[in-house]
């Protein structure tokens, strides 16, 4: 195993970033994410690349914060707090925005800032013995960063019981709740998810791009607004080459006899 914090691998299309803290069950520190921020902005440039994974190294996903990075925060003041923070945040920012899916793959466990971390990707694959939680609040904590994207994706109810009661959740509660896309089974889940990853691969990506941006930005709009700026990103879809190579082979495709 390396000693890289962070390991990084593009094959057929699929670029892997791999939390490579085994020892410390991938804990989060700052040289973490940086990599991570590194790492994604690598393969958002990359045009070889078309979908990304992130999944950790060793047993767990992720365990949450680092005991040192905890120690630490307690010693600075509320303004580096506030600039630490914040970097995290731009991080799932930039995930949210990346023109290409980020999809979780999830063994053991994912807590704390490691469930946050996975329920900011688009698509998160949970293997069936994974497990789920944002304990912050136990530690008199909160766990800030991630409820923008969680109440976009669990209900109101749902998500207060998640993030105040804190329970330790099944991949298949998870799933039940909106937080994970897919339960894979422990016996193959490499081969499952790897076959999902190649799907997404596949599809043009483009035509991803547009339907990523457009359905994250449709949620702070009106009715009336989302249906405009679908009107809107219809054209643009229209316009690219991959769309009108698409509609051309459906069309032979449906003449013949």
């Amino acid at each position: 195993m390396s000693d890289e914090v962070l390991l990084y691998a593009v094959d057929q299309g699929i670029a892997t970033l791999t939390l490579n803290r085994p020892e410390k069950r991938n804990a989060l520190n700052g040289a973490l994410v940086g990599a991570l921020s590194e790492a994604l902005k690598r393969a958002v440039d990359d045009s070889s690349v078309r979908v990304i994974a992130l999944r950790g190294a060793g047993k767990d996903f992720c365990a949450g914060a680092d005991l040192a990075e905890l120690e630490r925060i307690t010693a600075m003041g509320a303004e580096d707090n506030l600039e630490d923070a914040r970097i995290l945040g731009a991080l799932f920012v930039a995930m949210r925005r990346a023109a290409k899916p980020v999809v979780a793959l999830v063994t053991g466990r994912a807590l704390a800032g490691g469930a946050g971390l996975a329920t900011a990707c688009d698509v998160v694959l949970a293997r069936e013995d994974a497990q789920f939680g944002y304990p912050e609040v136990y530690l008199g904590f909160v766990p800030a960063m991630v409820m923008a994207i969680l109440r976009r994706k669990v209900g109101e109810a749902q998500a207060f019981d998640l993030v105040v009661r804190a329970p330790r959740v099944s991949a298949a509660e998870a799933h039940d709740l909106g937080v994970v896309t897919r339960v894979l089974p422990v016996a193959g889940f490499d081969e499952a998810a790897h076959a999902y990853l190649t799907e997404l691969a596949a599809r043009p990506p483009s035509a991803v791009a547009l339907t990523k941006g457009l359905l994250y930005e449709v949620g702070d709009l009106s009715f009336e607004e989302g249906i405009e700026r679908g009107a809107q990103v219809n054209v643009e879809a229209r316009m690219t080459e991959a769309c009108r190579e698409g509609v051309r082979r459906f069309l032979d495709k449906s003449r013949k006899p």
